[in-house]
């Protein structure tokens, strides 16, 4: 079968697409015939070999943390999956991926794939679905008539998490540049911010909740952001490199997020799917020879959206 690995840490260059021996599930695994994969930033953070220490894998290795695909076969013990099920997961981080016609997943990170999107496009929803998810509600405890700011809200995760704060019953405010404001506004956002207008900090007229901050901004600017949030309210921080602010005298909490797999919470994101309550958004799709190409955009920056690569 073909897989995409590489052999040694470094720039998109190390990835290869070859040739590697189709794997054979062991003892509470099954195996997975890809329909895709997707990119997320963490992979080329892996490839570059900056998460060696967080997120230590074995080289060779494949990248690609999202599966979707149809169980080719079971290992031993597997119960509640048979073959010819459609399944999406969130894949171990120090596993192999699923940039490759197969793949094998641990039976437990597997929730059924949506019904509503085609099988290929569920690859963009559990790794950024989750952390949207877990952001929100494990971590902010966020309530119906709460007010979240999301910071960052035009990319991937943004999205989700946009559409999800809505439907709990927020109040959103997310920030966007002017490409991405249209799409924020449609996922349910209440007041839009172009950050690249204003000041965000000063943009926003009153105390927010909640503060999701996915964007890579300066310490300075978090901290600001941070000042933002109301006595008892919490900042949840994904760029794990700075740490949340937090502000002990107002009760103000700073959360640091690590994604974790949980197929329960990915069953619940695939049933809002289904009910029509959460949209998927796929930017593009790409094929599996082509993500050494795709690494390099994303290296220069050029990738916007949700990339789903297919094998």
């Amino acid at each position: 079968m073909k897989a995409v690995r590489f052999h040694e840490y470094g720039g998109p260059e190390v990835l290869r697409h070859e040739d590697v021996e189709q794997p054979v599930p062991g003892s509470g695994q099954v195996r997975i015939r890809v329909a895709a994969t997707s990119f997320n930033s963490v992979d080329g953070n892996i490839r570059g070999g900056y998460m060696q220490g967080p997120i230590p894998v074995v080289l060779p290795h494949t990248p690609g943390l999202d599966v979707a695909g149809t169980v080719d076969a079971l290992g031993e013990g597997v119960t509640g999956v048979a073959v010819g099920d459609r399944v999406v997961g969130f894949l171990p981080m120090t596993g192999v991926g699923a940039a490759a016609e197969y793949v094998l997943a641990p039976a437990e990170v597997l929730a059924p794939a949506p019904a509503a999107v085609p099988l290929a496009d569920a690859a963009a929803l559990p790794v950024v679905g989750l952390t949207a998810w877990q952001a929100l509600f494990d971590h902010a405890g966020l309530t119906a008539g709460q007010r979240v700011l999301v910071n960052g809200a035009g990319g991937a995760v943004g999205g989700y998490a946009v559409q999800l704060a809505k439907r709990a019953g927020a109040h959103v405010i997310a920030t966007a540049s002017p490409r991405s404001r249209e799409a924020v506004r449609a996922a349910g956002a209440d007041e839009v911010v172009d950050h690249t207008a204003a000041d965000v900090a000063e943009a926003v007229a009153e105390p927010v909740d909640v503060v999701l901050n996915l964007a890579p901004v300066e310490p300075a600017r978090l901290a600001a952001l941070a000042d933002l949030v109301r006595p008892g309210g919490v900042v949840v921080n994904t760029t794990v490199w700075m740490p949340a602010p937090s502000d002990e005298e107002r009760g103000v909490r700073g959360v640091d997020l690590y994604v974790r797999s949980d197929a329960g919470q990915l069953a619940e994101l695939v049933a809002l799917v289904d009910r029509g309550e959460l949209r998927v958004d796929v930017a593009r799709r790409v094929p599996l020879a082509e993500l050494p190409a795709l690494h390099a955009e994303a290296a220069a920056g050029a990738v916007s959206g949700k990339v789903v690569v297919t094998a």
